[in-house]
């Protein structure tokens, strides 16, 4: 109405037309079209289009509990009757066990099984369990009730991913209350079936907008926001739905994805109209009304197209994810070996090279084929919060003719995104030669024949031999072992070797899975022949690493800088405004808008990017010379801001080895190093009880070479106490025996040495020998040693007895041989304490950086670590079982107040780790294990140990130490601390100079007939200043300042209140000097020459404060220095002179710019020290 009442109803039209929000229209609906284009792609049938525009809204997610399950049940629980075989017993279930319809009563040999109320047999109580979803069958025989099975229905082999997805999205709800899914999912439950409508209206009533995913109930997928129907074979498809998919819920999860994409678009197509509608406005109302409609639309325009390719480039990569690994629902644990062979139609043989090819075709690779170039890499370097303004910057330089400041803007932007796109494709491509060198081989057995090859080769149904010291490169189910002892620390974080064998394990647990080997885990002792179930992302830890959820950015520099972009941007137009009004008074409106907006232009920091790139870069090379590879340089600013680190145990804060601890005699203990009398004898004893390494071999044994190792640390020998020992037999330890004896000869005759698990071998002893001799071993001792046991148990001790006894002259050594020994004492076994961690730890808590530490170990053995590191804090360590009963609020008390999390598997890391970050904390996780990898990918700083750690683990990381040393953990921290150091010196340059120049520019203005600098003076000025000296100052490293000091210095400190007292005093300084110089120019001279000399004494006040800012760096001195000689050159060059509406200056000017840049620098130095002391008092 304004505008028809001013300029008419044509105008009016106009205004209409700019201030629509065409943006953020034409950006949602290019979106929403290509999508559809995508999901046509995949065979989805878009039925409403309109569904997928309202995606960008989209906040809770319904799932039909029928979509997530196969049809199928599943045993997921046993509980047998006294004295029954429970291998037996699931042997049995498993084999009589109707899938489909678990409720019909099974007979096979004698055996029913079925509901427990159709058997007629008494039912053991503690079976009576009562869960949500399940049933229970009975096992029976005759009369008796054998065992108890709960089944519940078998989980899609998607869901987990589709749950995870929707949880990205909003709320996750299933519908259905009585299937147990909700609860198995971890989600809230709403009723189903054919109230699954009142739920989802319900749910929009409440404010909620709603994706429904279901394979019926038309109604409620029609009264959803975005109805998403899954078609079944066989049945009718849901027709009421916006869109329908097939049923593997690959395009289910793909639309969830979208969906998070949708809202990032929305947002985006938003501020771009914003932006797009202020700067149409501008230019119309600005300029001749001639032009006014054509001025307006092209911003508008612009940032429509802007919005467009974004939201089309957002899509595009969506069509670029991976889809989640399907996790594989067969229990391969608990099949008999010949059952094996059935389901994977392969033999002990192997497969033969044709089955081997067809198999590699059909699966899928875990390699990094999609990985993204430059290209991509610097358009994904784009999509930052400063990209909009700045551009939009530019495109107003360019409209209003100042094409070289448009040039200049959009040159950095093309630059900062070229620079950090390198960065990362460079990091990515020195990570793959990580992985490569670091792959493993395998000794692969096909067609009967065994070779040695890379495990990139292998698919399900291989058959590999392996032996000590391999590394596992899949998912294994074991068909034959001999001895074999396995490190899983990479996946459980249990750091003592794991009895493994060919026998069907009943266990649910990974970590009790006796039959199975896991990909990243490592053959301590033995050897075994098997079976491969799973390669690539569908092993455990290659579905451990897609587990979490992606990471959403947290606030970091690029935020913080947007911020004060967005401060100054008022402050800019306020200037720019009174320029305008200025000129207006003084009838040169016309010349004031070219002005006004130069100024406008000229305020905005073009540079900030830039200095948030190069900073970022300069501290990840200088870190890449410490052993550190950073794959993704924006997790510098991150580690700056990192309030906590929370640690894996073994091999990160532990040496990830086993080291003998302690030697007891059940009366006193002393360490490995300072071992006196029996002690030593003890020590000895174990070593004549540890087979010989031949020919400078390594003991396969990871106890072995812990003993072997300590008799060389504390010069204890076999002979000590047995002079001229030497083996005859030994009878190597078997996970089924708990003990290794040794059969020898000394001086004395022949002897048996023994050591072993206690509960082993103490039953085998009649004696005891100590300092005080020898006496029999009483009830009231073998009392004390067990409780002596259990003591260095709970201080994170694997113990072992050793024990000795005299032999007749007899060759022969075996079980039964191996009895009336003579105890002599304990060992304790531990994965010791990095050297340097407890001074990483010191260091970083001094920083203000909390420490946690997660582990999968026992509690015992993590309260003793902590214990010895100090992180400790009084809260008793918080196990798995605890974090599943919590709620959401007591998580969030948990995650907060303790410091030891043991027993916690790679999910409960990832719960600890999200609840910490949705507490505001900036979380740093560190690790080595592919049990650690969901949590370092989730964390906002991940980092990994390269050298040791696994593929999972690496590949997950932002951040990667090369050396292993926990200690250049602190190191990364330090130049996280510094970088924002550096960032705030460069920022407090760009914005506090450009202040200046608007304040200067605003008070000359009123002061004289025009302003002393025009808009190619303001172009210059930007151009000297914010582009050398500022990226010099960024990538500086620190000087002058200690790494505590640095350690103490954070964001808040850094990019705080700091800074905008920087900018105050430097802005100050800046206008101050130029118009001190200009005042003295005007005095001696002509108006051209004074503007000339204020330009000057703007540009080298701000180099002066810049050099003073330096801390002696010579390249930021000698950037200084350069602008300030080319500054000289464009004035003094006549060419280069006029073009700038410059005037050479003599000696005199010349002066006068010295004297006023010399003050600006004194000013801001000391009002910098002033505003400081006020402050800090």
């Amino acid at each position: 109405a304004a505008a028809a009442a001013t300029g008419g109803w044509r105008r009016a039209a106009q205004m209409v037309a700019v201030g629509a929000p065409r943006a953020a229209t034409m950006g949602q609906e290019a979106f929403a079209a290509r999508l559809g284009r995508l999901l046509a792609e995949r065979d989805v049938v878009v039925r409403d289009p309109a569904a997928l525009r309202r995606l960008d809204r989209i906040d809770t997610i319904v799932v039909d509990a029928a979509v997530l399950v196969t049809g199928r049940w599943t045993v997921t629980d046993l509980v047998v009757s006294e004295g029954a075989d429970e291998h037996g017993a699931r042997e049995r279930v498993a084999g009589m066990l109707d899938a489909v319809r678990p409720d019909d009563v099974v007979h096979r040999d004698g055996w029913r099984l079925g509901p427990l109320s159709a058997l007629d047999v008494a039912v053991p109580e503690p079976a009576m369990t009562d869960r949500g979803g399940a049933r229970l069958l009975g096992l029976a025989t005759g009369g008796q009730m054998v065992a108890v099975a709960t089944v519940e229905p078998e989980l899609h082999p998607l869901a987990a991913a589709v749950a995870e997805a929707a949880r990205a999205v909003g709320r996750l709800v299933v519908a259905g209350k009585a299937s147990g899914v909700a609860a198995r999912l971890g989600a809230d439950a709403v009723a189903g079936g054919s109230r699954t409508a009142a739920s989802v209206r319900a749910l929009q009533v409440a404010g909620g907008a709603v994706i429904l995913i279901a394979g019926r109930h038309d109604t409620a997928l029609t009264a959803a926001d975005c109805g998403i129907g899954v078609t079944v074979p066989g049945r009718r498809p849901p027709w009421g739905a916006h869109l329908l998919c097939g049923g593997e819920l690959t395009d289910v999860w793909l639309t969830l994805q979208a969906a998070v994409l949708a809202r990032q678009a929305g947002d985006r197509g938003a501020r771009l109209a914003m932006l797009g509608s202020a700067a149409g406005a501008l230019l119309a109302f600005t300029g001749p009304p001639a032009g006014a409609a054509r001025r307006a639309g092209l911003p508008v325009n612009v940032t429509a197209l802007a919005a467009i390719a974004a939201s089309t480039w957002s899509v595009s990569g969506l069509a670029r994810r991976a889809t989640p690994a399907a996790a594989d629902t067969t229990a391969w644990h608990a099949l008999a070996v010949g059952q094996l062979w059935e389901h994977l139609h392969t033999s002990p043989a192997g497969l033969n090279a044709e089955q081997a090819a067809a198999r590699c075709l059909d699966e899928p690779t875990a390699t990094a084929g999609d990985e993204a170039g430059l290209l991509r890499a610097s358009i994904d370097e784009l999509d930052t919060p400063l990209t909009a303004p700045l551009a939009a910057g530019a495109g107003m330089s360019a409209v209003t003719g100042a094409a070289g400041d448009a040039v200049l803007v959009g040159g950095v932007l093309v630059a900062n995104a070229l620079l950090g796109g390198a960065q990362r494709v460079t990091a990515n491509r020195a990570l793959r030669k990580l992985l490569h060198r670091t792959a493993p081989r395998v000794r692969l057995r096909r067609a009967g024949t065994e070779t040695v090859t890379t495990a990139d080769g292998l698919v399900v149904g291989d058959v590999i031999v392996v032996q000590a010291g391999d590394a596992v490169p899949a998912d294994c189910r074991l068909v034959e072992a001999d001895a074999l002892e396995m490190d899983e620390s990479a996946l459980t974080g249990e750091s003592l070797p794991v009895a493994k064998d060919s026998a069907p394990s009943t266990a649910s647990a990974v970590a009790e899975r006796t039959s199975m080997l896991y990909a990243g885990t490592t053959v301590a002792a033995g050897t075994a022949t098997a079976v491969v179930v799973a390669t690539g992302h569908a092993t455990e830890a290659g579905r451990g690493v897609h587990a979490a959820a992606d990471r959403t950015p947290s606030g970091g520099v690029e935020a913080r800088l947007q911020q004060l972009t967005a401060a100054s941007l008022p402050v800019a137009a306020g200037a720019a405004g009174a320029l305008l009004g200025s000129g207006l008074l003084r009838g040169r409106l016309a010349a004031s808008v070219g002005e006004a907006v130069a100024l406008a232009v000229a305020a905005v920091p073009e540079g900030l990017p830039f200095v948030a790139t190069v900073a970022q870069l300069a501290a990840a090379r200088r870190l890449s010379h410490r052993n550190v590879l950073v794959r993704n340089p924006r997790t510098m600013e991150a580690l700056g801001r990192v309030d906590v680190v929370c640690f894996d145990k073994t091999g990160t804060l532990t040496e990830g080895r086993i080291r003998l601890g302690c030697v007891s005699d059940g009366h006193r203990d002393e360490t490995c190093d300072a071992l006196t009398g029996h002690r030593r004898t003890v020590l000895a004893a174990g070593l004549r009880a540890t087979p010989v390494a031949e020919d400078g071999e390594v003991l396969p044994h990871p106890t072995d070479r812990a003993v072997e190792g300590a008799g060389r640390r504390c010069g204890v020998a076999v002979t000590e106490e047995a002079p001229g020992w030497q083996a005859v037999r030994e009878l190597p330890f078997e996970p089924g025996r708990g003990f290794h004896a040794v059969l020898g000869q000394d001086a004395a005759g022949r002897r048996i040495s023994v050591k072993g698990a206690p509960e082993t071998v103490l039953p085998r002893c009649i004696t005891r020998r100590d300092e005080h001799g020898e006496r029999k071993l009483s009830d009231a001792d073998r009392n004390d040693l067990g409780a002596d046991v259990e003591r260095l148990a709970r201080q994170g001790y694997r113990v072992l007895a050793v024990a000795e006894r005299a032999a007749s002259d007899s060759g022969r050594l075996d079980d039964d041989r191996v009895e009336r020994l003579t105890f002599l004492g304990l060992l304790g076994l531990a994965d010791p304490v990095r050297p340097t961690a407890a001074a990483a730890v010191r260091r970083l808590r001094a920083a203000g950086v909390d420490i946690a530490m997660l582990t999968g170990d026992h509690p015992s053995t993590a309260a003793a670590i902590a214990a010895e590191l100090g992180i400790l804090n009084g809260h008793p360590p918080v196990i798995g079982p605890d974090i599943d009963a919590c709620t959401d609020d007591e998580l969030a008390k948990l995650a907060a107040d303790a410091t030891v999390f043991a027993r916690v598997s790679p999910a409960h890391k990832v719960t600890i780790v999200r609840a910490m970050r949705r507490a505001g904390r900036i979380v740093a996780v560190t690790g080595d294990g592919a049990n650690d990898a969901p949590a370092i990918r989730l964390a906002d700083v991940g980092i990994a140990l390269g050298d040791r750690g696994t593929t999972a683990a690496r590949e997950a990381a932002d951040i990667v130490i090369t050396d292993d040393r926990i200690e250049t953990i602190v190191d990364t921290v330090i130049e996280g601390r510094a970088l924002w150091a550096a960032v705030r010196d460069s920022v407090a340059l760009l914005l506090g100079g450009n202040l200046g120049e608007i304040a200067f520019t605003v008070a000359s203005s009123l002061l004289a007939a025009r302003p002393p600098l025009n808009a190619r003076q303001l172009l210059l000025v930007n151009l000297v200043t914010d582009l050398l000296p500022a990226l010099a100052l960024a990538a500086r490293p620190p000087r002058n300042i200690s790494t505590e000091e640095l350690l103490r210095a954070g964001p808040d400190d850094s990019l705080g209140a700091s800074l905008h007292r920087d900018i105050a005093v430097r802005a100050a300084a800046t206008a101050l000097a130029a118009t001190g110089g200009w005042l003295a120019a005007r005095v001696t001279g002509t108006a051209g020459r004074a503007g000339t000399v204020a330009l000057a004494s703007l540009v080298g006040a701000q180099l002066a404060q810049t050099a003073m800012a330096s801390r002696g760096d010579p390249l930021v001195l000698a950037a200084a220095g350069g602008s300030a000689l080319a500054l000289a050159a464009l004035v003094q060059t006549p060419l280069t002179s006029v073009f700038f509406g410059c005037r050479p200056l003599g000696p005199v000017a010349w002066g006068i710019v010295a004297a006023a840049s010399g003050a600006g620098a004194v000013v801001g130095r000391t009002g910098g020290r002033l505003a400081f002391h006020a402050r800090s008092t």
